[in-house]
């Protein structure tokens, strides 16, 4: 690791097969706490390159306990987090709403590094019981339309690393990885990423892919549709930027769309969509994004019928039996 932290301390960069090794001698427990720490620091200066980011995700896929769920046709809804913004569990949210439109979705998460309330902190908060067992997450698909991934059951190999990234307590590389490596592999993929230029890096690899895909940044700093301003859409046909306007939505503020502090406080919120009593901006920015998912999961339909249908799945709780399906009743929102 030495010579690996001089050379990028001198400003080089490591080839494709230098980053995969890398990675893969990371995950064995090859490094000290210290060389770890030191090697994630160097990507929060600068900028990863396609090689490295390659090789990276080449070696996570590699080291996975893969899951199959390929006869389901599912699709991932998964933010890079990382965007400092601490807004409520949007994508997780759009995930029930995706499900409960009649799209099936496997759904990636983990706690959260860099953010209060992570999607698994939010699963694990309403009594969901992570599971890596492929019968029990196609019982899940088969009776709720959706599965939750959570990251460490699927990634045992990174568990040298977790301590480390929670100390860190910051967005690393490793938040550029988790929409990359869905151990599912889906073919259909809704990626929110925290800089324009990650999502160029994203719309160069997954173009290399067969995946159905669309990729969102806010241009304002957020890893989804804020609707707090302009946003860019990259897809397997090209970039477009668009304005809340463009989806027949209002702008919002930063406030609008605030998680809070605590889980409890993303928790209520999350209910209060679920139930359509939340505020009308929070109900905005969930259509929005799993709109966005339905549109990209079938490009027949338009995004005006794809939103039109993330709407009713919400307003018809769709959206909410589906949450209801997968943790079992084992909460209060599923009780009441």
């Amino acid at each position: 690791m030495k010579e690996i932290l001089y050379r990028l301390f001198n400003h080089d960069t490591l080839d494709k097969a230098t980053a995969h090794q890398v990675l893969v001698d990371l995950a064995g427990g090859k490094f000290n706490q210290s060389q770890v720490a030191a090697f994630l620091t160097v990507y929060m200066m600068r900028t990863i390159t396609v090689d490295e980011l390659t090789g990276f995700r080449d070696a996570m896929l590699e080291l996975c306990v893969p899951v199959d769920l390929e006869g389901y046709d599912a699709i991932d809804l998964c933010g890079t987090g990382g965007d400092g913004k601490n807004t409520f569990n949007i994508s997780t949210l759009s995930s029930f709403v995706v499900a409960g439109a009649g799209q099936a979705v496997a759904k990636h998460g983990n706690n959260g590094v860099s953010s209060v309330c992570g999607s698994s902190n939010l699963m694990n908060y309403f009594g969901y019981e992570f599971t890596n067992d492929s019968t029990e997450l196609k019982r899940t698909l088969d009776e709720a339309n959706i599965c939750f991934l959570h990251a460490p059951l699927f990634h045992p190999a990174m568990k040298n690393v977790a301590p480390i990234r929670k100390d860190l307590g910051v967005k690393t590389f490793f938040n550029m990885l988790g929409p990359m490596v869905n151990p599912s592999f889906p073919s259909k993929q809704l990626v929110g990423v925290f800089s324009l230029e990650l999502a160029r890096l994203y719309g160069y690899l997954y173009q290399k892919t067969t995946k159905d895909f669309l990729i969102l940044h806010a241009l304002d700093g957020y890893d989804e549709i804020s609707l707090t301003g302009a946003f860019k859409m990259v897809t397997n046909e090209g970039e477009q930027l668009l304005q809340p306007t463009d989806l027949g939505l209002s702008q919002l503020s930063q406030q609008d769309i605030y998680g809070g502090d605590t889980v409890e406080s993303s928790a209520k919120i999350f209910e209060h969509v679920l139930k359509c009593e939340a505020t009308d901006a929070q109900h905005q920015v969930v259509v929005a994004n799993s709109g966005m998912a339905l549109y990209c999961a079938d490009r027949s339909q338009s995004l005006e019928e794809a939103l039109a249908k993330a709407d009713e799945s919400l307003k018809s709780g769709k959206a909410l039996n589906a949450f209801k399906k997968l943790i079992e009743k084992k909460t209060s929102i599923a009780n009441s």
